[in-house]
């Protein structure tokens, strides 16, 4: 990132976090890439990632869902409870610490809108009342049913997983209410049964917060266009009075020339940006 068009870019980026009231952070599956986080970029990456779901030709859409808890719980919960510890395990990268003190300082602070259920945000040190998980928290379970819209943290459930058959070992969680089944509280695919009230009361606090900023700077990381909803949440702000800073290493293009986007991973971009602030 040393070329004159790149500087020019870094130069602007930073200079639309310099005059921003407020921060927001739009972050998909790539900011995860620097913390060794896969990001599933197709069937491949899936595969790469597990094997043994490579092996049954099983896809990532038929593994994250509802019928395969129903059909194949331990399958299930073999990927998502190898999730589960996985993320538990990993440590941030320094790029959510910049973010942090970037967001901190300004007049209205930060939010963050994420379409990762990994929970990384809140385990860097961000307020978890200022985090919107648009697609739920693995961090957090429900009722397979679902007998009801009761929500709950997963913090009593320790997934043991053979990683090699990606199968659960040990029993799965069960619902306290019902006594059936437990699912994490994410958005899956062929998902009717989601109980989304836990990210809808997020969406309010963030639309609340976003009805008193005047000039917010999106720094928008790892967000592709083939789950859109992290790129359309952050053209949706941009259309009234935000900027956009587009960090991506495959897709940074932005809607506008007022706008950057860096093709880089998210630590090396965000880390340009820090040395010109």
């Amino acid at each position: 990132m040393t070329d004159t068009t790149t500087t020019a870019l870094l130069d602007h980026a930073a200079d639309l976090i310099r005059q921003a009231d407020s921060l927001i952070v739009a972050a998909g599956a790539g900011i995860g890439v620097d913390s060794g986080l896969p990001d599933f970029r197709g069937n491949e990456g899936f595969w790469r990632a597990y094997p043994a779901l490579g092996a049954a030709r099983i896809a990532f859409t038929t593994a994250a869902s509802p019928a395969t808890f129903r059909e194949n719980p331990k399958l299930a919960w073999g990927f998502y409870g190898h999730r589960l510890n996985l993320y538990r395990d990993t440590v941030p990268h320094n790029g959510f610490a910049l973010l942090k003190s970037w967001g901190e300082q300004m007049p209205h602070g930060y939010h963050v809108f994420t379409s990762n259920v990994d929970g990384q945000f809140q385990k860097a040190g961000f307020d978890a009342g200022r985090v919107h998980e648009c697609h739920g928290s693995i961090h957090h379970l429900q009722c397979l049913a679902p007998c009801s819209d009761a929500i709950w943290e997963a913090k009593e459930f320790t997934p043991e997983v053979d990683a090699e058959k990606c199968r659960l070992t040990n029993e799965p969680p069960r619902c306290p209410h019902c006594g059936g089944l437990a699912r994490p509280n994410i958005l899956m695919f062929g998902d009717w049964g989601w109980v989304e009230k836990r990210s809808a009361r997020q969406a309010e606090r963030l639309e609340r917060w976003l009805d008193k900023v005047e000039h917010p700077v999106v720094v928008e990381l790892g967000a592709g266009t083939a789950i859109p909803s992290v790129r359309l949440f952050s053209q949706e702000v941009i259309r009234h009075s935000g900027r956009l800073v587009r960090i991506n290493p495959r897709e940074p293009d932005v809607p506008t020339r007022n706008d950057v986007g860096l093709a880089a991973g998210a630590l090396d971009g965000l880390a340009a940006i820090a040395a010109r602030l």
